[in-house]
């Protein structure tokens, strides 16, 4: 990774009431933050929930309608220059040119920097070999993974090392592998001082990443901690069950909802369920009711909330929705 000193302590990101509207829909509503220098700080939400037009505000890319931010210490408003000489950002999608090697791409983007003759192609190779891509450099771009393209990208946000890094839902699309390799190398710049701001609709992802966690939801920020904490602020168990026949899920539902009036998540497969509950008195009086109603059970359990299930219990809906205006 590039050698980046280490910051000092203090807050690389401050929002106060950061608002952003289109027509009648507030895709960002009232939003506060505090980001510490040097942190990888997740913004979690469903597509449409306001993530990346917070980006795009705190980047200097969209004017907020309401609110203040500062940007390592350089107000939003005032200082936008300031904040763009002192920022990178990755978008969902890549911004390279495919017919170009690689090694071209970041030698092109070194150059626009201000990189000179070898300069330049020693900080391309420097790159490429942070990135584990010295082996692919002589490809056309056309050519590369989608895990190969991811790196790539946030490699070129890196020619010059900011001291805030955007990342804009940085693995959409790659396979579990590519999205590890991805993982590592985040880390990696997180250890070399730089500050992340991560937007991802992946719980596990803000789960392994980030040491806190924003969770919005239709612009609304309506949680804020660690993973620990977050899962702790249910303050409650989630019964976990399979059942043998799914036709059978729709009234095992309803019976479980009944009794502990919590509302049931369904798995994508539909013959899983999950639920908070607040007492394992009350997940035994719903396994009683479904075996009365001769709901045969595969396997069941008690345990301690997923991310995902924390998002369920505060939102009331699975990470799943349709784009915002102005939400890529």
């Amino acid at each position: 990774m590039p050698d980046t000193a280490q910051p000092p302590k203090g807050t690389a990101i401050e929002a106060r009431g950061l608002s952003k509207y289109f027509g009648d829909v507030r895709a960002v509503d009232g939003i506060d933050l505090d980001v510490p220098r040097g942190m990888i700080f997740g913004i979690l939400g469903p597509n449409g929930a306001g993530k990346t037009t917070l980006l795009r505000m705190l980047a200097t890319l969209l004017p907020p309608d309401a609110g203040s931010a500062k940007v390592l210490g350089f107000d939003l408003k005032q200082s936008p220059h300031e904040i763009r000489g002192s920022i990178a950002m990755t978008g969902q999608f890549a911004s390279l040119d495919e017919d170009l090697t690689g090694r071209e791409n970041l030698i092109l983007l070194a150059r626009l920097w201000g990189f000179r003759g070898q300069a330049a192609k020693q900080r391309a190779d420097d790159l490429l070999t942070a990135f584990d891509l010295a082996d692919a450099s002589a490809k056309q771009v056309k050519d590369y993974s989608g895990g190969m393209r991811r790196r790539l990208d946030i490699a070129a946000s890196l020619v010059v090392t900011p001291g805030v890094l955007f990342l804009d839902e940085p693995t959409t699309g790659l396979d579990p592998m590519a999205r590890k390799s991805v993982w590592r190398m985040i880390r990696s710049l997180s250890e070399a001082g730089v500050t992340i701001l991560l937007t991802t609709q992946y719980l596990e992802e803000a789960d392994q990443l980030a040491a806190r966690i924003a969770v919005i939801d239709h612009g609304k920020k309506i949680a804020e901690g660690t993973s620990r904490e977050l899962k702790a602020a249910t303050g409650s168990g989630f019964l976990h069950l399979t059942l043998v026949d799914a036709a059978g899920i729709a009234e095992a539902e309803r019976l479980l909802e009944e009794i502990t009036g919590s509302k049931a998540q369904r798995s994508s497969e539909g013959a899983a369920l999950s639920l908070m509950v607040d007492t394992p008195q009350n997940a035994n009086r719903g396994l009683a009711a479904l075996i009365a109603a001769n709901i045969e059970l595969a396997d069941f359990s008690m345990g301690a909330p997923s991310l995902d299930e924390v998002f369920f219990a505060l939102t009331g809906h699975i990470t799943e929705s349709q784009p915002s205006p102005g939400e890529a």
